[in-house]
C-alpha cells in the first residue's frame, strides 16, 4: 500500500496550491522541496525588519475576481500599485510608456503630439514584417523609446543584441497616451502583508513537508511513497536531458542593508542603458510602505544559465520549443506522474497564471482520481 495519495515535488506556489486543494478533498499529501524554505521564487524573508522578496520583485495582478478572491483567503493584501521607473544614463522615465514618458522624451504635453512623433519614426524605418526584436520594437513604439528604454535592458536580460533576438519576445508593448503610471491594466493588484512565504505556509498547514530534499537523489524511494507524483521541476532534468537541454536565462541577486531611510524613492527602478551591469534595483520597503530608519535593496544581474544555476526565464525559440515538445509527449505517456508549473511546462507564468493553472489541474486531476476510486469500489 502506498502511504500517500500524492507526492508533490516542489513547495512553490503551484505545488502548494495543489497540495492545499488535495488535502481539502481528503487526500493524504507529502511535499518535498530541494531548497531550505517554502515558496519557490516567491520566497520572502525578513531582513532588518523589512520583508525582502529574495528572488526578485513579484506583484500579483489579475482582472479575474475568482483568482483574486482565491489568493486573498491566505493573506491580507495592501493597495500597492506597480509603477516602475527607468533610469537611462541618469535620466528618469516612467514605465510603462505613457504621456509622462513621452513628455520627458520630447518636451511635449498632448497625446496627438506623441502619436505623431511615434508614427513618423515608424514610417522612417518602413518595417512591414519584423524579423527580429529590434524591428518589432521600432514598429511598435518608434526609435527613441526603443533606443533609450528597451534596447540596453533587453540585451542585458537576454545576453544577445536585439537584432539577434526573435520578435515574439515583445509581441506587445504597453503604450498609453494618458498620464497614468500604473504598469498593469488589471483591476486587482497588491502585495500580501507579511510577504509571500506567509501565503505558502498557510497553504501547507497540516501537510507533511520535507525541506532540503533532492527528489533525484532518492527518486525510487520517493516514487514508492505515493500513488501519484506531481512534479513541478525542470522537465528536461526529469528525463535526464535525453532529448536535449532546455535553455534559460538566470539571475543573480545582491542584497544590501543600508543605514538610510530611503535609497531610491521607488520599489523598482530599471536601468536601461547597456553599460550598467544590473537590470534593476529593488527597494523592498516601498512594497509595503514601511517606515524605518534603514532600508534593504537588491541589485538584479542577468546571467548566462547552466545546470548549476537557477533557471528563471525560458528561451522559447523554435529550437527549445521543439525539444520541449518531445518531453511533453513523453510526460503525457506516464500514468504515475503529472507535470505542472513554469519549469515543468517550460513557460514563463505570472502569479495569476500559476494560480489559474494550478486550480485547473486540481479540477481535472482530482475529478479523475475520484472517478477511478468510485470505479474500484
Amino acid at each position: 500500500m502506498k502511504k500517500y495519495d500524492y507526492l508533490i515535488v516542489g513547495a512553490g506556489l503551484f505545488g502548494s496550491i495543489f497540495a492545499y486543494e488535495a488535502k481539502k478533498r481528503g487526500k493524504k499529501v507529502l511535499v518535498i522541496e530541494k531548497r531550505n524554505h517554502f515558496g519557490g521564487n516567491k520566497y520572502t524573508t525578513e531582513i532588518a525588519g523589512i520583508n525582502v522578496q529574495y528572488y526578485g520583485a513579484h506583484n500579483i495582478h489579475t482582472s479575474k475576481k475568482e483568482i483574486w478572491d482565491y489568493i486573498n483567503q491566505f493573506a491580507e493584501f495592501n493597495n500597492f500599485i506597480n509603477s516602475p521607473m527607468a533610469n537611462y544614463n541618469g535620466q528618469m522615465y516612467n514605465l510603462p510608456f505613457n504621456m509622462n514618458t513621452f513628455s520627458k522624451l520630447w518636451n511635449i504635453s498632448k497625446p496627438e503630439e506623441a502619436k505623431r512623433i511615434i508614427e513618423e519614426q515608424k514610417k522612417k524605418y518602413q518595417i512591414k514584417e519584423p524579423k527580429n526584436l529590434e524591428e518589432q520594437a521600432i514598429s511598435l513604439v518608434g526609435y527613441d523609446v526603443y533606443e533609450k528604454l528597451i534596447k540596453g535592458y533587453t540585451e542585458k536580460q537576454w545576453g544577445k543584441s536585439c537584432d539577434q533576438l526573435p520578435p515574439f519576445i515583445i509581441k506587445r508593448l504597453p503604450v498609453r497616451f494618458i498620464y497614468d503610471n500604473n504598469y498593469f491594466n488589471d483591476i486587482y493588484q497588491g502585495i500580501p502583508k507579511g510577504g509571500y512565504t506567509k501565503i505558502v505556509k498557510r497553504m501547507l498547514a497540516g501537510i507533511e513537508v520535507i525541506l532540503n530534499a533532492d527528489y533525484f537523489a532518492k527518486q525510487k524511494k520517493y516514487d514508492g511513497l505515493a500513488k501519484k507524483i506531481l512534479y513541478t521541476g525542470a522537465i528536461d532534468q526529469f528525463f535526464n536531458y535525453e532529448e536535449g537541454v532546455l535553455e534559460y536565462r538566470s539571475l543573480e541577486f545582491e542584497h544590501q542593508t543600508l543605514n538610510k531611510e530611503n535609497f531610491q524613492g521607488n520599489a523598482v527602478i530599471n536601468y536601461t542603458d547597456f553599460k550598467t551591469p544590473y537590470t534593476r534595483i529593488i527597494e523592498h520597503k516601498h512594497f509595503e510602505f514601511k517606515k524605518s530608519d534603514n532600508t534593504v535593496i537588491t541589485y538584479e544581474y542577468p546571467k548566462e544559465w547552466n545546470k548549476n544555476l537557477e533557471p528563471y526565464y525560458p528561451i522559447n525559440d523554435d529550437r527549445n520549443q521543439e525539444i520541449y515538445n518531445k518531453y511533453y509527449l513523453r510526460a503525457k505517456q506516464l500514468t504515475t506522474h503529472i507535470f505542472g508549473g513554469r519549469l515543468a511546462e517550460y513557460k514563463y507564468y505570472d502569479m495569476d497564471d500559476i494560480i489559474e493553472k494550478a486550480l485547473d489541474l486540481v479540477a481535472k486531476e482530482l475529478r479523475e482520481s475520484n472517478l477511478k476510486e468510485e470505479e474500484n469500489k
